[in-house]
């Protein structure tokens, strides 16, 4: 296992002779190959975080060269805060979708961006407290039956969205899904792990053949140039659909450092609260231009695993690397002209994957549903959140998202407390070994 160094974001030691990795070891986060093999290593973090980066502003209507431009400034920010010592990308969290699209209905873009600039700032603020306190707090606030509820809601109240743009080229969605389906399964390493992408690609050259894919902006773009920005508006009406976001970024930004920890075999957690700062000050930054808010990306961690290179200069390599692609207005054009037949089957996979991850976390972490609490919290959070409940209060209104993540955290806390009270706490059903009934029957 690998010791802490010295905390650089700059500064690299190379791993053993520069080409190949040391037997029964991998290369931590302050170690870099040789930079030929680096830049390789960067550009499989692009490819893997690319499909679900520019499918968020496609969902959402931003400009996908704005989000790419700021995910790669994005990235910049987090490696320097965190000094160099937790390798990450931060691509586009699909947490916001719904809340932009709500956001956007009411106020526009600039309301959306309004959200995610105000967002950003608490999520920065929660690290503060995780980096002052330490991240012991968030594991009873948000106690995994209450985490998997909130992560399951969010995908399963897109379904009405996906299900839109499906309906807009129904033969071109079922190309998309029967073709991300198929690579799960059919290819192995990293393009297994880019199913969607090769998904979406797939179903692009189905809706070309269909004659459903517009080409005319991609000649009107520019070869080189900014990307459009925006300017945010901020309304009182949007601060319900944005912040419950933050529960689910934060129980993100805390996995994914505990996870590179538990690979690498260093101690990352002083690291946790640099973490959340980092990934709220990049959504800010993305919110204030045009570019959609940021999350630590999973679909990283693969690569790394597979490649045993945790090295953060890859990561520069591919924060650079987006930076450009992002200067070439030819590229965002050609990105935009996929049509909402292939984002509707994207969704139709991605937004139940985002439901069924929140089930993951019940069953990783052995969640009795046989407590009546537990099951409350889940049942009653979902139906809220599928069923899009809204309730407006003067200025601010609540959508399906809100509400049923205050109902995950009201009931939780709420019947426990009461419980505790009455003596009425119900007893664990010992995962069915030798149940007893509860005190609540």
């Amino acid at each position: 296992m690998s010791t802490p160094g010295k905390s650089s974001a700059f500064h690299w030691k190379i791993h053993g002779d520069g080409r190949t990795i040391v037997p029964g070891s991998v290369v931590s986060p302050q170690e870099r190959l040789s930079w030929p093999r680096t830049a390789g290593i960067g550009a499989q973090h692009v490819v893997a975080m690319f499909g679900a980066t520019f499918l968020v502003p496609l969902l959402t209507g931003f400009p996908p060269a704005t989000t790419l431009l700021f995910s790669g400034i994005g990235t910049m920010l987090f490696l320097v805060i965190t000094a160099g010592r937790v390798p990450s990308y931060l691509g586009s969290s699909f947490a916001f979708i719904a809340p932009i699209g709500a956001a956007v209905n009411q106020h526009g873009i600039g309301g959306a961006l309004g959200g995610l600039v105000m967002a950003g700032a608490v999520l920065f603020l929660a690290g503060l407290v995780v980096h002052k306190a330490g991240a012991h707090w968030i594991q009873a606030v948000m106690p995994p039956v209450v985490t998997g509820a909130i992560v399951a809601l969010i995908g399963l109240n897109l379904a009405p969205a996906a299900r839109q743009n499906f309906e807009q080229g129904a033969v071109t969605g079922l190309v998309t899904v029967a073709a991300i389906l198929l690579a799960t399964v059919l290819f192995r390493g990293l393009l297994g792990r880019l199913s969607i992408l090769v998904g979406v690609l797939a179903g692009y050259a189905a809706a070309v053949l269909r004659g459903e894919v517009d080409f005319s902006a991609i000649a009107d773009a520019a070869w080189v140039g900014l990307p459009p920005f925006q300017l945010p508006s901020f309304h009182l009406s949007v601060v319900g659909l944005f912040v419950p976001v933050v529960l689910v970024l934060v129980a993100e930004n805390i996995g994914h450092v505990k996870s590179v920890a538990a690979m690498t075999g260093q101690n990352l957690d002083p690291y946790a609260g640099r973490a959340l700062m980092a990934d709220g000050l990049a959504t800010v930054l993305a919110g204030s231009g045009g570019g959609s808010g940021t999350t630590t990306y999973a679909e990283n961690i693969g690569v790394m695993a597979a490649s045993k290179v945790y090295s953060t200069a890859a990561y520069w390599v591919a924060a650079i690397v987006a930076v450009l692609l992002s200067l070439f207005p030819k590229f965002g054009a050609l990105i935009a002209t996929v049509p909402p037949g292939v984002l509707g089957g994207a969704g139709v996979v991605l937004y139940g994957m985002i439901g069924v991850l929140g089930v993951r976390i019940w069953v990783q972490n052995r969640v009795n549903f046989g407590n009546p609490i537990n099951l409350a919290v889940a049942g009653v959070s979902l139906v809220v959140a599928i069923a899009n409940f809204t309730w407006a209060a003067g200025e601010l209104r609540f959508e399906g998202i809100a509400l049923g993540t205050a109902a995950a955290l009201l009931i939780y806390h709420g019947m426990n407390l009461i419980a505790r009270w009455r003596g009425t706490e119900p007893l664990d059903a010992a995962e069915d070994e030798g149940v007893r009934p509860s005190k609540l029957g």
